[in-house]
């Protein structure tokens, strides 16, 4: 009986050989992991067994490199894999962990929740985790972020604090991080920077430490500070980041002058509407492109000029801007495609 197929998509995987950083089709089986250098490919370049392996997340091996899990067989050998965001890292990481459990006990593969209740130990010492988060060289590390236009100096993410969490096993899991991360909040020993983690903290009768990248804390008697930019070319620039992320992931895009196809992870957003495209082996302080999306029209298409040619067939969309340039992209799914477009035609028609 062939291995039932759990899981698919793209992630950015770092080559055994040459070290180098690409994006792959990952197929997830009861048994294995496969990884294909295209989509189409009739055979993958590779297979990581799962029976006896072990999975590493947080992983902070890279240090420039973000949304890490490793998956390290039974012989030793160690595989890296990079999401292209915290919710996508965490689905991989539950089914990855259910096949590697099953196997284990000699059981076929089901979704069935294998999560536990949050119970944080009675014994918890705030204010010693504060000063272990503090450590200059084992710790939280103060960053120089951007948003809205503004800089934040020495501050981190909610994401980071709950990844440090679960790095040094002070927390089980991501939801018992943040409930952790949400005392050291309420009791003033983190505080909010920038509206999103401010209005996380408002929220109810106790504050919520936000497990998100865009959510800014700072230590309470660190040297945080906020400071605007003050070129106007700099500010329209940044215009374009300001809207909320409706969608973000990997798509096959058509280039404009090649026309070959390559993976690119795409984020949405509204307000203004927008969508970047960025290498995804690369960070995200510079996008490929932008397309504009007020007033664009978007719809599926079964037919692509010149993408055969490329093996590309089948979950195809086209935008179309105000200006009537034309985009091509594949989904890597019928569902896949009908979100994107949804979710483009939503904000092209509120978005300014």
């Amino acid at each position: 009986m062939e291995p039932q197929q759990i899981r698919e998509g793209y992630l950015v995987r770092k080559g055994t050989v040459l070290n180098s950083w690409r994006a792959v089709w990952v197929v997830l089986s009861e048994d294995g992991l496969e990884f294909y250098k295209r989509k189409t490919d009739a055979s993958p370049k590779g297979m990581i067994p799962l029976r006896g392996a072990t999975l590493t997340s947080p992983c902070q091996e890279f240090t420039k490199r973000m949304l890490l899990f490793k998956v390290s067989t039974e012989n030793k050998q160690d595989h890296y894999f990079q999401a292209s965001h915290v919710e996508e890292r965490e689905s991989w990481l539950k089914d990855l962990r259910r096949a590697i459990t099953c196997l284990q006990g000699g059981k076929k593969f089901s979704r069935k929740s294998t999560r536990r209740s949050i119970r944080l130990p009675s014994t918890t010492d705030l204010n010693e985790l504060y000063m272990l988060m503090k450590d200059q060289d084992d710790g939280v590390k103060e960053l120089k972020l951007e948003k809205e236009n503004r800089i934040y100096n020495h501050c981190f993410s909610g994401s980071m604090v709950v990844d440090w969490l679960i790095l040094k096993e002070r927390a089980r899991n991501r939801a018992e991080a943040q409930v952790l991360g949400t005392g050291l909040l309420n009791e003033g020993f983190l505080q909010p920077a920038g509206e999103l983690a401010k209005a996380g903290a408002d929220e109810a009768s106790e504050g919520l430490l936000l497990d998100q990248l865009d959510a800014f804390y700072y230590f309470v008697d660190s040297g945080f500070f906020c400071e605007g930019y003050s070129s106007d070319e700099d500010t329209l620039l940044k215009e374009e980041f300001r809207g909320n992320i409706i969608k973000q992931g990997c798509l096959l895009k058509q280039g404009h002058r090649r026309k070959n196809w390559k993976v690119r992870k795409f984020v949405l957003r509204d307000d203004p509407a927008y969508i970047h495209y960025y290498d995804p082996t690369k960070g995200e302080e510079c996008p490929l492109g932008s397309i504009h999306l007020r007033g664009c029209v978007v719809s599926a298409v079964e037919f692509v000029p010149e993408a055969k040619r490329y093996g590309v067939d089948g979950q195809l969309f086209e935008i179309i801007t105000s200006d009537e340039m034309h985009f091509f992209m594949q989904a890597s799914s019928e569902d896949e495609r009908r979100e994107w477009i949804g979710g483009i035609q939503a904000v092209s028609k509120s978005g300014k």
